[in-house]
């Protein structure tokens, strides 16, 4: 029961980082932009938000660090492809390798460098239930900040004025435009909000997910991220879901290698990235339920003046 358990508690922490990464990804896509720069982002990100504990013993101060990191790439992102109207797609994989390369590059200082350690959390009472309690209630409490944060954006998108005017720049820029909103730098708040989200999930994953820096410690979960909104059909419950869903066969290659199954450690590492390809080519065989749910105007670029 034990091992299940802390099966259940892993899934929710690996989850963690893919739903924040992924809902920031959807801000983005409701606002129609497309940022394939998640990976690069969350990397830089994870490197400030170590380097900011490193130097003040504080993880929400580098929680704060990584935000800002995200938040600055992705404004250099927003500028390209909003106001220089640079191909959104070649742009942020452009990013995406920046950010792998520079957080390679700047890393090199903290690859020996040690965290202290981190405070134990729990629920009183409620973390005391057997079994559901150390998997539930024993958590870093970003975890339970991630779910609240997935029932606001629900709220933000479809229960205020706001949110109506950012689905509504994503749905037809041009329409938004003609009746006075200001389309370019709502899409460019959109994508650095988006960006704050990636970074706090790099950050997250640097700081407590596994305390430590070495070079490519994303390992392509911004890639999955990026699917998540796609098989989400850009519904942040959805992103939720799918996030403790990819989160879950993450761990499972753990729990089967614990529980001593004879499989390849190569063939559960594969797990993740077959899982996201399975869902994607599922997804891809009904184009009209996805282009349903799709932003109208999802990658494609806003001239004010045409």
């Amino acid at each position: 029961m034990d091992a299940y358990a802390l099966l259940l508690g892993s899934t929710l922490s690996a989850g963690t980082v893919l739903a924040l990464a992924a809902l920031g990804l959807l801000i983005n896509e409701k606002a129609g932009i497309v940022n394939l720069g998640a990976e690069g982002m969350m990397l830089c990100a994870a490197l400030a938000g170590f380097a900011a504990v490193v130097h003040t013993g504080s993880t929400w101060i580098g929680f704060a660090a990584g935000m800002a990191a995200g938040a600055l790439l992705a404004g250099l992102f927003g500028v390209l492809v909003i106001w220089l109207n640079t191909n959104q797609y070649a742009t942020g994989l452009a990013l995406s390798l920046f950010g792998t390369g520079f957080s390679a590059f700047a890393g090199q200082a903290y690859v020996q460098a040690k965290l202290p350690e981190l405070p134990k959390y729990a629920i009183p009472l409620l973390s005391d239930i057997p079994v559901i309690g150390p998997a539930l209630f024993k958590l870093h409490p970003l975890v339970y900040i991630t779910v609240l944060l997935a029932l606001a954006l629900i709220a933000f998108l479809y229960r205020s004025r706001a949110g109506l005017v950012l689905r509504a720049v994503g749905e037809s820029p041009e329409s938004a435009h003609a009746i006075g909103y200001a389309v370019r730098p709502i899409r460019l708040a959109a994508v650095m909000a988006g960006g704050a989200l990636c970074g706090l999930a790099g950050a997250y994953i640097s700081t407590v997910y596994t305390p430590l820096w070495v070079e490519g410690m994303v390992a392509g979960r911004g890639w999955i991220a990026l699917a998540l909104t796609t098989f989400a059909t850009w519904r942040p419950a959805r992103v939720l879901l799918g996030a403790y869903l990819f989160g879950g066969v993450t761990m499972l290659q753990f729990h089967l290698q614990a529980t001593g199954v004879q499989v390849a450690s190569q063939l559960l590492s594969m797990l993740p990235y077959l899982a996201t390809i399975v869902v994607l080519v599922i997804i891809s065989r009904n184009p009209a339920w996805i282009r349903a749910n799709m932003p109208a105007s999802l990658g494609k670029p806003f001239y004010p003046g045409s």
